[in-house]
C-alpha cells in the first residue's frame, strides 16, 4: 500500500519503484487532486548554538512538489505541494536552533558575493514515499521523506554531507477528505524531521570535528 515519489523536476522517471508494493486506489475524478500543505510548525524548546548559519534554499527545494499519475481511468493522479511548508518549517526551526540564521544572496560557490557566516546549510528532498488505504472510507496516510543536507563555506567549499529520514502519519481516520489526510500526514512529517534535525545535528559523524573546532576555547587555538 505504498508508493515510492522523486520530486517535480525529475517527473520522467516517476514510476520508478523502491522495492515496495503499489497498489491503487479508487478516488474517481478527472482532474488531479491537489494539496497545498499547510500547517503549523513551533520554534525548538532549546538553547541556541552559538553558530552563525547562511541558508540556502534550491528552487526544487522551495517549490517541492510530487506528482503521481493515474495509471486507470478509476484513479485520480495527485500534485501534493510541500515547498511552501518546508521553508516555513525550516525557518522556523532554524531560527530557533542558532544564534544567528542568515538567508544567502545567492548560492554558495567561487565568487558570489554573499554574507560573511560560519557555514551555509543547503537541504534537499531526495525521495518521498507514501502509503494509501485500500478504502477511501479509511483515510489513513503515511508519508516517509529523505533528505540530504550539505554544509558548505560562503564560497560553496564542501564542509560536511549527511542524510536524515522523517515520517509522519495521519493520527486519525475521521478526517472530512482525502486531501486533509494527505495534508496532515505531510505535517506530521515535517514536524518529525524537525525534531530529528534539532537532536542529532552535533551528533552527525561528518560534523563534529568541524563543530569542536568552531568551539574550542580560544586559548586552546594560539600557536
Amino acid at each position: 500500500m505504498s508508493r515510492s515519489m522523486i520530486s517535480a523536476p525529475e517527473r520522467g522517471n516517476l514510476r520508478h519503484v523502491f522495492g515496495i508494493a503499489v497498489v491503487l486506489f479508487t478516488l474517481g475524478g478527472c482532474g488531479p487532486e491537489q494539496v497545498v500543505v499547510k500547517g503549523k510548525f513551533p520554534p525548538p524548546l532549546m538553547e541556541p548554538l552559538p553558530l552563525n548559519i547562511g541558508l540556502w534554499y534550491g528552487d526544487d527545494f522551495a517549490h517541492h512538489e510530487f506528482f503521481d499519475e493515474a495509471k486507470s481511468r478509476t484513479d485520480s493522479s495527485w500534485v501534493v505541494k510541500t515547498g511552501e511548508a518546508q521553508v516555513q518549517m525550516w525557518d522556523t526551526l532554524l531560527a530557533g536552533m542558532f544564534d544567528n540564521v542568515v538567508q544567502m544572496k545567492g548560492k554558495p560557490g567561487p565568487g558570489q558575493m554573499n554574507q560573511a557566516v560560519d557555514a551555509v546549510l543547503i537541504p534537499h528532498v531526495d525521495e518521498l514515499q507514501y502509503a494509501i488505504p485500500t478504502h477511501t472510507n479509511i483515510k489513513v496516510y503515511e508519508i516517509w521523506m529523505r533528505y540530504r543536507f550539505e554544509l558548505v563555506t560562503s564560497s560553496g567549499d564542501p564542509i560536511a554531507q549527511w542524510t536524515m529520514s522523517a515520517y509522519g502519519k495521519t493520527p486519525t481516520a475521521f478526517l472530512q477528505s482525502d486531501q486533509a489526510a494527505v495534508n496532515l500526514a505531510a505535517v506530521m512529517a515535517l514536524r518529525d524531521a524537525g525534531a530529528n534535525f534539532a537532536t542529532t545535528f552535533t551528533r552527525v559523524p561528518a560534523l563534529q570535528s568541524w563543530l569542536q573546532q568552531r568551539w574550542r576555547p580560544a586559548e586552546e587555538v594560539i600557536p
